[in-house]
């Protein structure tokens, strides 16, 4: 197939790449593909598969430019791909990403599917508009709501890495919140395994399938690092860090990929302790 990856320079669009590219064409383009309409027609023109990425990173202080530029790269991008299609006469299949915080929060006893509504709040409304977007491209648009990517090329293992490395790792408020993960090469398996399908479409959970506490998580990540685990970060220093950003950390999303596993999909690294082996042991 001829594959076109939109924002696909970052982590998840380096990755696809390389492993896409053993049996496909591939061209990956940053955001600069969006600077017009016609020139996005141009770049999607005769692509059998589209896969936009396109988003900025949100870990960080929401100041008002930052939060005018989650939408504008995640929800204007949709709207822009959405027109670019429509403009072609031989229509590519289209995968968009999402996010988990679609969900309202859960503890890792209730995990949400791809069956469960809406939740509530600012991440949530924002997965909203990605996704709405998302559907004006077509019916059968596959949309992937991803949960925190574990790579060792980036991404929140590489920002945790030193300060665990270093004995300072310890859990997020009381460490109760639910985290939802997935291995990178298990995100890049769980893709292909949606191409390779042509009935494919809808809603996906790109997660694993063994959401965890915090704490869990982070005990995993100390273990494998042979670090100690007891240096608390307070939602007050967060805030003071990250201000409104702070929700990406003491959100508890608890999600779990039900159509991938009633698919067939078998995950290579399903626990976080063998997600850490791996990546880190």
């Amino acid at each position: 197939m001829k594959i076109v990856i939109l924002g696909g320079t970052g982590l998840i669009g380096t990755a696809l790449q390389k492993s896409l590219s053993n049996e496909h064409q591939v061209a990956c383009f940053n955001r600069y593909a969006f600077k017009s309409v016609e020139y996005l027609t141009s770049l999607i023109e005769g692509s059998d598969l589209v896969i936009q990425l396109s988003g900025s990173v949100i870990s960080k202080r929401w100041s008002q430019k930052v939060i005018s530029d989650m939408w504008q790269s995640r929800v204007d991008t949709n709207q822009m791909l959405s027109r670019a299609v429509q403009l072609l006469n031989i229509k590519p299949r289209v995968i968009c990403s999402s996010g988990i915080s679609f969900y309202a929060e859960s503890s890792c006893d209730n995990p949400k599917t791809e069956d469960d509504p809406k939740g509530n709040g600012y991440l949530t409304e924002l997965n909203i508009a990605i996704e709405s977007a998302a559907k004006s491209i077509s019916d059968e648009v596959i949309i992937l709501r991803f949960g925190v990517v574990l790579s060792r090329e980036g991404g929140a293992l590489q920002k945790l890495y030193w300060p665990y490395f270093f004995g300072a790792g310890g859990p997020i408020m009381t460490g109760e919140q639910c985290f939802s993960w997935i291995h990178i090469k298990d995100l890049v398996k769980a893709i292909e395994f949606i191409i390779n399908d042509p009935k494919s479409r809808g809603v996906y959970n790109i997660t694993s399938p063994e959401p965890v506490p915090q704490k869990v998580f982070g005990r995993a990540l100390a273990r494998v690092l042979k670090r100690p685990f007891f240096i608390p970060v307070w939602e007050w220093q967060l805030k003071i860090l990250l201000g409104k950003g702070s929700e990406v950390l003491t959100l508890s999303a608890s999600v779990i990929p039900k159509r991938l596993t009633q698919d067939g999909f078998i995950f290579d690294y399903p626990s976080v302790d063998s997600a850490m082996k791996e990546l880190i042991g």
